[in-house]
């Protein structure tokens, strides 16, 4: 096993591919000849070692500027509340985990050529350069997130991230989309998530009000995420306060840079459900306390992650069947 420092505690992974006496095999028999495969294929899977790293993500948040992110929340407008959310000088989101995380930041909207995004590269300690972004702007025109999600997923493109550094996009907006040329959007939208996420970028969705449906939120959360059928969805977030809206911009953020464990080999995210994961010696259930990113990250979710970031020396264990590791 493989000890490592992570959010200010020490932990243990040990990450491994069973054997197939780990399976259910009576290592006391010998086997015959029908347990051989054919020359030259191994006679059982080798185990795998990983090791598990802190992850330094590259986020690129991808707010809506539209007309409606005037509209009221709580005391402030919604585009007021998503700033000082992320930006308040104190605590602002950005401000405080500016320092662990690569920030970009684009404002979207239907002003020409549509859709036209503002943005600020992705950087460490790049609260400033973010703040003066969003304060440089107001809110006006339409809400094209669609074609917004695919130039997102372009500037990765055109400007990697570090290596080992997974890249992410944090959507917020406050209404159902609509294309350049107005009508439903909705369907670009989701089909843009699962692009995303095709490309190795990980979406993430926030909605600031109650403006946009549950159902719309849950199809882009889960094509953003990558969630096959049958498989548990993908969380999704709504605030319909300030106080809420900077609770799921910590949720969102602070997970990705405190709760996600990088491993130094890959996973078949089809069969990552019937991994074991633990923490502290106690079972994670898969969906609901952790979920495999990329194929190659951990990410412990919810009161897993909040356990994981409150113990004085957390000790996390993996196991995957020998089919789900990709060597």
């Amino acid at each position: 096993m493989t000890r490592f420092t992570f959010a200010s505690v020490s932990l243990v992974a040990a990450i491994t591919a069973c054997t197939p006496s780990q399976v259910g095999d009576d290592p006391g028999t010998s086997p015959d000849a029908s347990d051989i495969g054919p020359p030259g294929e191994p006679e059982e899977c080798p185990a795998v070692n990983f090791t598990a790293t802190a992850v330094v993500p590259s986020i690129s948040l991808l707010i809506d500027r539209s007309g409606s992110m005037a509209d009221p929340i709580g005391n402030k407008t919604r585009y007021a509340a998503v700033r000082d959310a992320l930006v308040e000088p104190t605590n602002g989101v950005v401000s405080t985990l500016e320092a662990r995380a690569y920030f970009g930041a684009s404002l979207y909207s239907t002003d020409a050529p549509c859709p036209k995004l503002y943005s600020v590269p992705r950087a460490m300690n790049n609260r400033n350069a973010i703040a003066t972004l969003i304060n440089g702007q107001a809110p006006a025109g339409n809400t094209p997130t669609g074609p917004s999600i695919d130039q997102a997923v372009a500037a990765f493109a055109a400007d990697p991230p570090p290596v080992d550094s997974p890249p992410v996009i944090v959507l917020a907006t406050d209404g159902l989309p609509n294309g350049c040329n107005g009508g439903d959007g909705e369907a670009a939208s989701i089909a843009a998530s699962a692009a995303s996420y095709a490309a190795g970028v990980r979406l993430y969705v926030l909605a600031v009000g109650n403006g946009i449906n549950d159902s719309h939120l849950q199809k882009v959360a889960n094509a953003g995420a990558g969630v096959a059928a049958g498989q548990p969805n993908a969380k999704f977030y709504v605030a319909n306060t300030p106080t809420e809206l900077r609770t799921a911009f910590e949720d969102i953020i602070g997970g990705v840079t405190s709760c996600e464990l990088s491993i130094n080999g890959t996973i078949d995210e089809s069969q990552a459900m019937n991994g074991t994961v633990t923490l502290n010696g106690t079972p994670l259930t898969y969906g609901s306390d952790w979920e495999l990113v990329n194929g190659n990250v951990v990410r412990l979710l919810g009161q897993a992650c909040t356990s994981l970031k409150s113990s004085t020396n957390p000790v996390v264990n993996a196991s995957f069947p020998c089919g789900a590791v990709l060597l």
